[in-house]
């Protein structure tokens, strides 16, 4: 029996939004766990460069082009997992969108049904059938990437908060509901992070030095920062830790 509580040897996972930023981070950690990462996002060359790197520095993966906002997507990457490796260990909802900035009074119907899409519907069902087939094979664990913008919504990103607040409350509930099929889900609520996703904040300087300046440890994180929590949540070390959520923010919410 293995020493190390971190050891992912030979387990099957899949991260969504995979393909840059936490994404990527967390996949990368996994693999060098001993993971075989399904790294799954929207466009297939992102998925491919992120997962011929892994490959490159001795890991295993292999890319999978899936926008979680669309459910013919996401019945097919589980059509695939299910015919090519026959089981799912591992599941981190990670994908997300914020199409609006603005005042939430102005918010389109569009942007809504998109935000609500990708990061409620899309966690939504991404879990429903990762449990299903986890269910069958004895257990797993899962981990959905929300934010702190689900207790402190963030200014003009009303939508994206609701939905990142309705992730931790969904979280709780697939953790009490599948607890009993040996299934954990836990969640990560990261805080100011350097990627793409949150590059316009970096663009403006003013706003940048504002947002440091709420956080005690007075710098942003970068995406690896993360994937330590999210490895944490997903091995043995947490094997008693169910319907969590973990705020990693350098202390914002304090």
């Amino acid at each position: 029996m293995s020493t190390n509580l971190f050891d992912l040897t030979d387990k099957i996972a899949l991260v969504t939004g995979a393909s840059r930023g936490i994404g990527e981070a967390i996949a990368g950690l996994l693999a060098e766990q001993g993971a075989h990462v399904i790294i799954a996002s929207r466009k297939i060359d992102g998925c491919r460069a992120v997962a011929d790197e892994i490959i490159h520095k001795g890991g295993s993966a292999e890319p999978f082009a899936c926008n979680t906002g669309n459910m013919e997507d996401i019945a097919a990457i589980f059509a695939y997992v299910r015919e090519k490796h026959g089981r799912l260990d591992i599941l981190v909802n990670n994908a997300a969108t914020n199409p609006y900035f603005g005042d939430i009074l102005d918010t389109s119907l569009s942007a809504f049904e998109k935000t609500v899409d990708v990061n409620l519907r899309g966690y939504f069902f991404m879990s429903i059938n990762a449990c299903r087939l986890m269910k069958e094979k004895g257990g797993g664990a899962m981990v959905n990437v929300s934010s702190v913008n689900a207790f402190q919504p963030g200014v003009n990103q009303g939508i994206y908060s609701i939905t990142k607040a309705a992730v931790v409350n969904m979280t709780r509930t697939f953790a009490k509901a599948c607890a009993v099929h040996h299934i954990r889900v836990n969640a990560i609520l990261p805080g100011l992070t350097r990627t793409q996703f949150s590059e316009a904040l970096f663009q403006h300087e003013e706003l940048h030095r504002e947002a440091i300046e709420t956080i005690p440890m007075r710098r942003h994180a970068e995406p690896r920062e993360m994937a330590g929590t999210v490895l944490y949540l997903v091995s043995d070390a947490a094997s008693y830790t169910n319907g969590e959520c973990i705020v990693v923010d350098g202390g914002l919410t304090i």
